[in-house]
């Protein structure tokens, strides 16, 4: 039966443009990126997008402090953060901003539609507001406890411990980020999407299996205490887009982030002639949309924003998939709170694949947080990828090298052991684009203590010394070493989508292209390239730097 291929169109939540890219960032991207290599090698027709989201409060205040305009300001971190996604491997088919011209296009077209419709309300409303700054302030710039569990510490629009969702003044002795002091209340109109509208429709799309189970349950817990709704209006000062015929009225960076989608991709249709824009974002579709995002954003992405895309004749996703927070010391990372690896640092003292090795190990469908853990990294990686997979390569390798004038055998040794390598494919395909990772990786190393346990039962190394080169023995060892090498292709196969770097260098040793679709034909009587190291050992020595960063 012929395999029908797919078109997808897959996203991460944007990160803010008011500082540098974090592992927390990391895992979203990484986690998408592997998805997206997997279905890729499928051949299915995959585009990966995203942006800077590069609206609000803290970029006007983050671009007064360094006394450059916030045009300026969003500019650098936008070249500062493509460099880290391309020094990681994150394989975007094009990263943009939300501050561009298709993205206004769209947020007014939007807007506009949604206005017509009778879907904008105006009332005026109290707002937390800085006397000594002279400012509104926006939710992220507002602390306090959380009115539902009392955690404190908490951003004025959600809580990190308990995911619950409420208004700034709701906060327990909220505080000023600016000023560390009490704001106070004060009047000002503004503009409000009609999210109760739509209840019914996200009733039964929240239902019609877009959502993981517990993404669904938590998405139903906002239905019980009631769909209110939304402010998408700011005041001036503010840096985003002016909202047409409204005075000093800017755009929530909440309303134009998430339509930035669209422009992202509408900005990649310029560029490549061959994609069609409708055929992505038409309420028809032929196409699938897939977002990664983090828990602590499901009510814009499950709400929210399916109900934009409804008011205003889009289609909505095909599945929202979340993951949960990165911790060091058990503490979400948090720049603001001064908790953070950066990953221009990272790359600095370690390389990309044993980051992307580390999160593909713990990564499944749940949504769990991940601890970064130094010292569990660097073991891990040591002994998966070099003690276990590369250490194939080398220990056959070697010997083709120095004893077979770089070709390998015309038959496999082992068949039985072969196959039970091979026939794992559906199996790591099956887990890997369910997100299984954490399995398929638990399964691609069972795979590679088996190739290690036939060449340790074997010892082809002794065999080349006992014989000859010119004695006929000598060549149960090459038989040896062309299972093993082959063994090893299949395991750098599985894990190309994962490890990248190491792939790269597979491809020149073994001078083939690691590649999904020829999975099932062994390299038999194939000439490979002499051995040179796959992968370095990590150095233990450099964690006691990262963590004092």
């Amino acid at each position: 039966m012929l395999k029908i291929k797919k078109k997808i169109l897959v996203t991460c939540a944007f990160p803010y443009a008011n500082g540098s890219i974090h592992l927390g960032h990391l895992l979203e991207q990484i986690q998408a990126d592997i998805w997206v290599r997997f279905q890729r090698m499928q051949g299915n027709t995959v585009w990966f997008i995203c942006s800077d989201d590069s609206h609000g409060t803290a970029i006007m205040l983050q671009s007064k402090k360094k006394k450059i305009v916030p045009e300026d300001f969003i500019s650098l971190i936008l070249e500062e953060h493509k460099k880290d996604f391309i020094s990681f491997d994150i394989s975007h088919n094009y990263y943009s901003s939300t501050h561009t011209k298709e993205n206004y296009y769209f947020v007014k077209k939007i807007f506009l539609s949604l206005m017509k419709k009778g879907l904008i309300k105006k009332r005026y409303v109290l707002q937390m507001y800085d006397l000594q700054e002279n400012i509104f302030l926006p939710d992220r710039l507002i602390l306090g406890g959380c009115p539902i569990c009392f955690s404190p510490n908490q951003f004025g629009d959600n809580c990190e411990v308990c995911g619950s969702i409420y208004e700034p003044h709701e906060l327990i002795d909220p505080v000023s980020c600016l000023s560390k002091k009490r704001p106070i209340l004060r009047r000002s109109k503004h503009l409000f999407f009609d999210l109760p509208f739509f209840k019914d429709m996200l009733i039964k799309w929240i239902n019609s299996g877009v959502l993981s189970k517990f993404v669904l349950n938590k998405t139903k817990e906002w239905f019980i205490t009631g769909l209110k709704e939304w402010n998408i209006s700011r005041d001036h000062p503010y840096f985003g887009f002016k909202i047409p015929n409204f005075s000093k009225k800017y755009f929530y960076v909440w309303f134009d982030a998430p339509i930035g989608y669209m422009s992202c991709f509408k900005k990649l249709c310029k560029k490549k002639s061959n994609i069609s824009f409708s055929e992505y974002w038409n309420s028809n579709k032929n196409s699938d949309l897939y977002h990664f995002i983090g828990k602590d954003i499901i009510y814009f992405h499950s709400l929210f924003w399916p109900s934009i895309l409804e008011g205003s004749g889009f289609r909505k996703p095909t599945k929202i998939f979340v993951h949960g927070y990165v911790t060091i010391k058990g503490k979400k990372i948090s720049k603001s709170k001064g908790l953070a690896i950066l990953a221009k640092d990272w790359i600095k003292h370690f390389d990309s694949d044993s980051i992307r090795y580390y999160y593909a190990s713990k990564l499944s469908s749940k949504i769990e947080d991940i601890e970064v853990d130094l010292v569990e990294i660097i073991q891990k990686v040591n002994s998966d990828l070099v003690n276990k997979v590369v250490n194939l390569a080398i220990r056959s390798g070697k010997i083709i090298n120095s004893y077979f004038n770089n070709i390998l055998s015309d038959v496999i040794d082992n068949s039985n052991l072969y196959n039970k390598v091979i026939n794992a494919s559906e199996d790591v395909l099956h887990l890997i684009l369910n997100r299984e990772y954490k399995k398929a990786i638990i399964l691609i190393i069972s795979l590679a203590d088996l190739g290690n346990r036939y060449i340790n039962l074997r010892k082809p190394w002794n065999i080349v010394k006992i014989y000859n080169r010119n004695d006929s023995l000598i060549k149960e060892a090459q038989l040896i070493c062309t299972t093993v090498i082959n063994i090893f292709r299949i395991l750098m196969i599985y894990l190309k989508p994962i490890t990248t770097v190491l792939a790269k260098k597979t491809e020149l040793f073994l001078n083939t292209k690691l590649s999904w679709k020829d999975i099932n034909i062994p390299l038999l009587n194939h000439k490979i390239s002499y051995f040179s190291p796959l992968y370095l050992r990590l150095d233990k020595n450099k964690v006691d730097f990262l963590l004092k960063k």
